[in-house]
């Protein structure tokens, strides 16, 4: 029998990064030079040489299950203390940083998932929802778990890229770009924002309401409601676990409701934000791409520069409306390396515009010709392009 054959991306992911890599290499003003005569775009490789190279997400190509298991950690702590204070907060786990990160030990059997934010973030139940029965493993910042990935110290990472409410993470969008990971799949989350406080007290005592901002803006009629002060943090659960550690009784978070039960805190109320449908998208990163196929609905995520002249972006975007391939989504941000483009204005000397790097998701699987053809086209127009993973988007809410 023949063997199958696919078309992938002849870029090659990093696997062995080195401390002096740390995934801020930068392909932003990389230009595609690739002869599409005797290099074509895409290389033809043997499916089963590559099945061998490929890291599958673990279940999340499977039916999801509402059972959630929490990490070790955490549950030590909830044993220790059932709905009460927790006195000793040091059980939960340390977020890694970007400064300790090559310390942290491996050596677990687990998938271990990397998440913005404490124990009790919404990162963290978008990571548990992913994959059911993962360690999950908190980060201070973004590029703290896109680095730990990198260095093979957990599996994958789950990170927030656009919410409904708020709009982009343009961070997130931006360190797409240093760090060489690929998208393997994304999980939609429904944020219910609670407001918490401390045993015993009511929302009338409420001076201050501690949360990440956009949580805050979120939450935005009922903390006018209260007429408290909005004191901004990193992310919703380290304001659960400072209100929960300063005993602070006129201080009140918005968090999650399992933030309440990690840090022993009471919810006064429930779904407070401002619109009831507030999703947030999240990415699930890995240092290897999935093979993508054609059995079931597909997603694939890219980026692009344009060579200068009129009606580019048109002609980029009009290379999938002639194959009939949905768009979801269009972000741009420009270039930080190269933001301004000097570009003559024939009598009054030389004009300077905006770089802009374009970001499209689009609904077709690049095991599909269509995808194949309309990359092949848009590389006329861009000077730079890069696909940065294709992955099965059949996973319900």
């Amino acid at each position: 029998m023949a063997a199958s054959h696919i078309w992938v991306s002849p870029l090659r992911p990093h696997s062995n990064v080195g401390v002096s890599d740390l995934g801020l290499r930068r392909c932003v003003d990389m230009r595609c030079n690739w002869d599409l005569e005797r290099l074509p775009r895409w290389e033809c490789c043997c499916l089963s040489v590559l099945a061998q190279r490929a890291i599958t997400p673990v279940e999340d190509e499977k039916p999801l299950i509402p059972q959630v298991e929490t990490s070790e950690a955490i549950d030590q702590v909830q044993n220790t203390q059932s709905r009460g204070f927790h006195k000793d907060l040091n059980l939960l786990p340390k977020p890694l940083s970007a400064t300790d990160i090559f310390s942290s030990p491996r050596n677990s059997a687990k998938v271990r998932v990397a998440y913005q934010g404490m124990p009790g973030a919404y990162g963290e139940a978008a990571a548990l929802k992913a994959y059911p029965k993962c360690e999950t493993v908190p980060c201070e910042e973004f590029e703290a778990a896109f680095k730990a990935v990198e260095l093979w110290l957990v599996d994958k990472a789950v990170l927030p890229i656009e919410s409904s409410v708020g709009g982009s993470i343009h961070r997130n969008y931006d360190l797409l770009l240093r760090h060489r990971l690929h998208i393997v799949g994304e999980v939609q989350m429904i944020v219910n924002h609670c407001l918490l406080g401390l045993p015993g007290v009511q929302k009338e005592e409420l001076k201050r309401v501690l949360s990440h901002p956009q949580a805050l803006d979120q939450c935005d009629m009922i903390l006018t409601k209260l007429g408290v002060v909005r004191v901004s943090t990193d992310d919703t659960a380290g304001a659960a676990l400072m209100v929960a550690a300063s005993g602070e009784r006129d201080s009140g978070v918005i968090a999650s409701d399992r933030a309440a039960e990690i840090y022993g805190l009471n919810i006064l109320l429930e779904k407070i934000q401002d619109d009831d449908d507030n999703i947030t998208r999240f990415l699930i990163l890995a240092r290897e791409p999935i093979i993508p196929g054609t059995d079931r609905p597909h997603k694939t995520s890219i980026v692009f520069t344009l060579e200068e002249g009129p009606g580019m972006l048109f002609k980029a975007l009009a290379v999938f409306a002639s194959r009939d391939i949905n768009l979801t989504k269009i972000e741009s941000r420009p270039q930080r390396k190269r933001p301004l483009r000097v570009v003559d204005d024939s009598n009054k000397g030389s004009a300077r515009y905006f770089d802009y790097l374009f970001y499209i998701d689009f609904e077709a699987s690049m095991a599909e010709p269509r995808a194949q053809h309309a990359m092949a086209h848009l590389q006329e127009f861009a000077s730079f392009l890069r696909v940065l993973g294709c992955y099965a988007t059949d996973s319900a809410l």
